[in-house]
């Protein structure tokens, strides 16, 4: 017998101001809300997260040099000296257009808040090209779990290959596959290598973890296709290839399991290569509250999910809806951090001067200020206008920007400690793992969420907690990923208990390891 949630309607403040209702807590949404701090409005921001995440560093929790609080200060920390702003928690469902209300729902509850204004920056999800059961076996990296799941998995491989008495399965463990050569691909598959070369190389006694292969992999013909030019990507590919990656381009990815990736070179020969811990860096794919927008408003969306929006920023035949970030598609803009960040500066502004009774609509128009990667310790490129630098140069501005562009000054202060361990001394301060990191996403997808919670109102199906999250707030950055065979056995030799201890209702194989369930 279904069950019938509460519903509740969100408190409003009575001081009949205008209600401005702001979706997600990325950088879209965070700087919309602090922009319209002096303005004569009651703000709500909705977010599934607590936490405003910074995901340019998101692989750098993967790999041990941050924690997750270094990149993910409380949102109701930093808008707690913003009177007119209120925070709620909730999974946005649903948006009605005309009765102007928004739905969101956390466990048994669900919320409806009213708005006059609507600012919706709920970002993006990874995109497998239409393969989307690739994402079993590597998933994206677009959250914080993603990226604690990513670092159990690549230390793990370590753990099991010290174990393994068997060369070839050593090999196996011991050979990490990225896909993707965009910005995230390059600095994931620099970082695995400076980890198996340097941090750990002293830390085991029946492994070389020099020996570990790292392999980066996209279809297209050259590093970092977009945004730095072709001088700046061989000059990556060069660094990379001289700290022992091995770039394979002009190859494409057409099978992923749990033992390995099978690819198709340019010449359409196929081949295999053996691995047990792969990362997905290539393409995003917007919210599904972009469909949503779409079908209400009659507004296009783009291959990549994305809303066709006016130049202002707003929805078609809504002014009061403004759509940023990975959500909008304008101009071909690029999925980065400062096309959020402006276009939130941008909203505020706007909805500050219909709040004045000023005229609106002006043109968003983004200043590119820039593309950068670091590749390794004291080595970067990066593009800003017409200067192109690589080396350390662009190393130390790469590092200036990013602590800039964090929010809050500790987070600041304890990522320059940090960084400070890992490239003057080459440790790693966030090694720590748990059993439940590793495999908690795959238990969630495969018994379903519990409770009257399991799907949200309306009926429809419960979102996967593989979907982008309607109000995710990841809304800008070029295309982070993550990692590795779904429910294969890294998950022993990090946690230090029996293979199947603490879930015996878990469908297992012989080695402990969770096996996937077929239905008819």
């Amino acid at each position: 017998m279904s069950q019938t949630r509460p519903t509740r309607v969100a408190p409003v403040r009575s001081t009949g101001r205008p209600h401005v209702v702001v979706v997600g807590s990325g950088f879209g949404g965070l700087f919309a809300a602090q922009g319209l701090r002096r303005a004569d409005v009651d703000i709500t921001l909705v977010s599934r997260t607590s936490h405003h995440l910074f995901q340019p560093l998101l692989y750098q929790v993967a790999t041990g040099i941050l924690s997750e609080g270094d990149i993910a200060p409380s949102t109701r920390e930093v808008l707690n000296g913003q009177p007119n702003a209120t925070v709620l928690l909730g999974d946005v469902t649903g948006i009605d257009l005309t009765a102007r209300t928004v739905t969101s729902q956390v466990l048994d509850g669900v919320t409806v808040t009213s708005y006059d204004h609507l600012v919706v920056a709920a970002g993006a999800g990874q995109s497998y090209f239409g393969n989307d059961e690739f994402a079993e076996f590597a998933p994206g990296m677009k959250s914080i779990d993603d990226a604690l799941e990513l670092r159990g998995r690549i230390f793990g491989a370590f753990e099991l290959a010290e174990l393994a008495w068997d060369e070839a399965e050593v090999e196996k463990l011991l050979t990490f596959v990225v896909v993707g050569a965009g910005p995230t691909g390059v600095e994931m598959a620099g970082q695995i290598a400076e980890l198996s070369s340097q941090t750990l190389r002293r830390d085991f006694r029946r492994i070389d973890p020099t020996s570990a292969r790292v392999v980066l992999l996209d279809a297209a013909p050259r590093v970092l296709p977009g945004g730095f030019g072709e001088t700046l990507g061989e000059r990556a590919r060069a660094r990379l290839e001289k700290m022992g990656v091995e770039v394979q381009l002009g190859s494409k990815v057409v099978g992923v399991d749990r033992f390995g990736i099978d690819v198709e070179d340019g010449d359409g020969t196929r081949r295999r290569i053996d691995s047990r811990c792969k990362v997905w860096a290539a393409g995003v794919q917007g919210s599904e509250l972009g469909r949503t927008l779409a079908e209400q408003s009659g507004a296009e969306l783009d291959r990549a999910g994305r809303v066709c929006v006016e130049p202002d920023l707003t929805l078609p035949g809504h002014p009061e809806v403004h759509v940023l970030g990975d959500m909008a598609s304008l101009d071909r803009l690029p999925g980065v951090a400062q096309v959020a960040i402006q276009g939130g500066q941008h909203t505020a502004r706007e909805i500050r001067r219909s709040v004045a009774g000023e005229p609106t609509g002006e043109p968003f128009r983004y200043k590119d200020k820039g593309s950068m990667a670091t590749i390794s310790r004291f080595h970067a490129v990066a593009s800003v206008g017409r200067v192109n630098l690589s080396g350390f140069v662009a190393w130390v501005l790469w590092l200036a920007v990013h602590l800039l562009y964090l929010v809050g000054f500790k987070n600041r202060v304890t990522t320059l400690l940090k960084w400070t361990i890992t490239f003057l001394g080459r440790g790693r301060s966030e090694r720590a793992v748990t059993q439940q990191q590793i495999i908690a996403r795959t238990v969630i997808k495969r018994t379903g969420p519990r409770g009257p919670a399991a799907s949200p109102a309306g009926g429809g199906p419960a979102p996967s907690p593989e979907q982008p999250s309607a109000a995710q707030g990841t809304d800008a950055d070029h295309a982070s990923s993550t990692t590795p065979a779904e429910g294969d056995d890294v998950d022993q030799g990090v946690h230090g208990g029996r293979g199947g201890e603490g879930r015996a209702d878990l469908p297992v194989d012989d080695d402990g390891a969770l096996t996937e369930e077929r239905h008819p």
